[in-house]
C-alpha cells in the first residue's frame, strides 16, 4: 500500500492506459479522482476500482477548458481535502491518416495541441499551488516514445509529445525546490482503444512488432508499475525523468 492516504487525479481515466493507472494507484491505497469526457467509460473504471476500494469518484471534465479544470480540482479538494498526485494522461493521436506538416489542417493541429499539451498546462497550473501549500506533490505527464524520436506522418502528435517531454523537464526544474516531483512516462505501442485502428490491421501489426525487441505489443498494465513508482515515495529523488516503457523499441 505505497499510496495509502494519498489523493490522485487521473485524466483520461475512462479507458486504456488511464484506466490501468487509475486502478493501479487505487490498489496501492490512493483515493482516485477518475476524470474523463466520456462519463460512461469513467463509470466503468470506477467499477474496477470499487472491486477493492470505495474511495474514488468520477467527474466529467474537458481538460482543455480552464473552467472545467478548476471545477475538477475544487471538487477534489472538497471531497478529499488535498491533491497529492496528478497524472496528466489524456491524449489523442490525431487523424488515423498519416499527415505531413503541410497537409495537416489547422483545426486538426489545434485539436491535437489542445488535448495533448494545453491540458497538461491547465491541470498542472491549477494543481501546483495546492501542492506548494502542502509542501509536496507528484506530477506524472504522459509523453510517448514519439516525444523522444520522431515518427513519420505524425507531425502534430510528435510535436505535442516532444513538447510534453521538455515541459516535464522545465516543470521539474522550477518546482523541485517545492518538493514536487515532475516526471513523464513514455510508452511505446500499447494496445488500447486509441491504437486499435492500427493494431487490428494485420500488416500494420506485423510492422509494429518488427520494431519491438520483446516481440509483443504492450498492454495498459505494463505501464501501471512505472506509474506507481513515480507516484510513490520510491521516486522521491527522481525529477525531470522520461521513463520509457516500450519493450525495447528505442534500443534499435
Amino acid at each position: 500500500m505505497k499510496l495509502e492516504d494519498k489523493v490522485a487525479i487521473v485524466t483520461g481515466a475512462g479507458s486504456g492506459i488511464g484506466r490501468a493507472i487509475a486502478v493501479g494507484l487505487s490498489k496501492e491505497g490512493a483515493k482516485v479522482v477518475v476524470v474523463d469526457m466520456n462519463l460512461d467509460a469513467a463509470e466503468e473504471t470506477m467499477k474496477e476500482i470499487s472491486k477493492t476500494k470505495n474511495n474514488s469518484f468520477v467527474i466529467k471534465t474537458d481538460v482543455t477548458k480552464g473552467s472545467d479544470v478548476d471545477t475538477m480540482a475544487t471538487r477534489t479538494l472538497e471531497q478529499f481535502g488535498q491533491i497529492d498526485i496528478l497524472v496528466n494522461n489524456v491524449g489523442i493521436p490525431g487523424s488515423q491518416e498519416a499527415m505531413l506538416l503541410h497537409t495537416t489542417p489547422e483545426e486538426e493541429w489545434d485539436r491535437v495541441v489542445s488535448v495533448n499539451l494545453k491540458s497538461v498546462y491547465l491541470c498542472s497550473k491549477r494543481v501546483i499551488p495546492e501542492m506548494i501549500k502542502q509542501g509536496a506533490g507528484k506530477i506524472i505527464n504522459l509523453s510517448s516514445v514519439a516525444g523522444i524520436v520522431a515518427f513519420p506522418g505524425r507531425a502534430a502528435y510528435t510535436a505535442t509529445k516532444g513538447a510534453v517531454s521538455l515541459l516535464t523537464k522545465a516543470m521539474a526544474l522550477d518546482y523541485s525546490k517545492y518538493n514536487i516531483n515532475v516526471n513523464a512516462l513514455c510508452p511505446g505501442m500499447i494496445e488500447t482503444p486509441m491504437t486499435k485502428w492500427r493494431l487490428d490491421n494485420p500488416e500494420l501489426r506485423k510492422e509494429v512488432l518488427n520494431w519491438i525487441p520483446m516481440e509483443r505489443i504492450g498492454v495498459p498494465d505494463d505501464i501501471t508499475g512505472a506509474a506507481v513508482f513515480l507516484a510513490s515515495s520510491d521516486s522521491n529523488y527522481v525529477s525531470g525523468h522520461l521513463l520509457v516503457v516500450d519493450g525495447g523499441m528505442l534500443t534499435r
